[in-house]
């Protein structure tokens, strides 16, 4: 009933429940009270991203052509979620197709941030960020091909972990990757307490036999991890999108910390990681999955720039950046060599930070280049070729578990964070340096303290 209360009194600034299921909500509650469980989660309320199938509920991934479309069953994580007896208030909002960093559609709209409603979410799990920053849920369910868990944790100042690529199955999320790109594409959870991320993870883990990038693995266990005999790997910048003053400070802070924790701490620059969204937009068009424009059309094929003349007058079907994504799908596949160029650069990218990693390495790595920007700043950027998310586009590519860890408030009461990578299968290394720094730095600062 107090998440209840307190989606009641957020939401109609955040706009980020695009869908509540309140009485299903508590009748599942007062089930959960009645009949105690074994659950991990058991009575908890959560939420979960409306690109999930989840019975009864929409999925319409933010398109319009989808706008009337309800799922008739639950995705693989979403049913392991209600498995351990979490009690989903219902489903958050997207961006269109969950293929750009604000969540806006023409379906539900545009999500606000609970630090400052002129300002972004971040996307795709912009609606999971927004909830869980606020105090409408303890955690959700995100997914990430480009930083949709972790650049949402971080614009919103909470927790979220995409795990190590082929660790636990997408099944049932629309749009779905194929082929290679299955293990590009992350399902994980976001938080508000670190000590949630390692339970929320096992719970999600595991093959579920339909998703073909799925893969057993043996995870460790983050209370076993002794952070003075990790090797940090502390990386300031991507030699090409230049990061702000604040977060490079908090990123020093936290590699200085880690420091005087013991840890050895290595100031490093890794030329290729320069070229990371040319390596995460060749790897995904090398993949050759269904194009995107095909999605737009839910199936059919449309015509991107057609539809960007229908948005320049003002009858829509989709947003500016879903256009324009299918435009530049297009335009990239006519240099193959580029991208030949560019997936075999992250070939051996990959090779070097697994080596460099091992099985006692952290990377320190950036957000993005600045704190949650205002409405719209994304978009003007990548319209002058700025490609910020590279910082955590690059990482999916990589097939990295990367923990997205809080570290307070900058001058203008917005959340600083910084990534916290490992080698594949590594998961637990950078949760437990995500359980340190919110013992360290204080983690998750509620919006209406700041």
């Amino acid at each position: 009933m107090a998440h209840q209360a307190r989606l009641d009194q957020v939401n109609p600034v955040l706009n980020a429940m695009v869908m509540e299921r309140r009485e299903k909500a508590l009748l599942q509650a007062s089930r959960s009270d009645a009949q105690p469980g074994d659950g991990t989660f058991h009575g908890v309320p959560c939420s979960i991203k409306e690109c999930f199938a989840f019975k009864g509920m929409p999925q319409s991934s933010g398109l319009l052509r989808r706008k009337d479309m309800i799922a008739d069953h639950n995705a693989t994580a979403v049913q392991r979620y209600l498995d351990a007896g979490a009690v989903p208030l219902g489903v958050s909002n997207t961006s269109e197709l969950c293929m750009w960093m604000e969540s806006d559609n023409l379906v539900y709209g545009r999500t606000n941030n609970p630090y400052d409603a002129s300002r972004t979410v971040g996307g795709s799990s912009g609606g999971e960020g927004a909830l869980v920053a606020a105090g409408a849920a303890p955690f959700g369910l995100g997914s990430d091909i480009g930083g949709s868990i972790r650049m949402p944790a971080f614009f919103n100042g909470v927790f979220g972990h995409k795990p190590s690529g082929g660790l636990v199955p997408g099944t049932g999320q629309h749009p779905i990757a194929e082929g290679k790109a299955l293990r590009y594409l992350s399902t994980g959870p976001i938080c508000r307490k670190a000590e949630d991320l390692w339970p929320l993870l096992r719970i999600l883990a595991g093959p579920d036999g339909q998703d073909s990038g799925c893969e057993p693995m043996e995870l460790g266990d983050p209370s076993q991890v002794d952070i003075s005999s990790l090797r940090i790997l502390h990386i300031p910048d991507n030699g090409r999108q230049p990061v702000s003053q604040d977060l490079r400070d908090a990123q020093s802070r936290m590699a200085q910390a880690l420091k005087a924790a013991g840890a050895q701490v290595e100031e490093i620059r890794i030329p290729a990681m320069k070229h990371g969204f040319d390596i995460w937009s060749s790897s995904l068009q090398e993949a050759n999955g269904t194009p995107f424009t095909t999605l737009m059309g839910d199936g059919e094929p449309v015509s991107a720039v057609m539809e960007l003349m229908r948005l320049g007058i003002g009858r829509p079907n989709h947003t500016l950046m879903a256009c324009m994504l299918g435009m530049t799908e297009s335009l990239t596949a006519l240099v193959p060599w580029r991208t030949r160029r560019f997936v075999q650069m992250g070939l051996e990218l990959k090779a070097e930070l697994e080596e460099r990693l091992g099985d006692d390495g952290v990377l320190l790595y950036p957000s993005y280049t600045m704190p949650a920007p205002k409405h719209g700043l994304a978009v003007r950027r990548q319209l002058r070729l700025s490609f910020d998310y590279a910082y955590t586009a690059l990482l999916n590519i990589m097939e990295l578990p990367v923990t997205q860890v809080p570290l307070g408030l900058n001058a203008q009461g917005l959340p600083l964070g910084v990534q916290v990578g490992a080698a594949h299968g590594q998961d637990h290394l950078a949760v437990a340096v995500a359980l340190w720094a919110e013992q360290e730095f204080g983690g998750w600062v509620p919006p209406w303290t700041r």
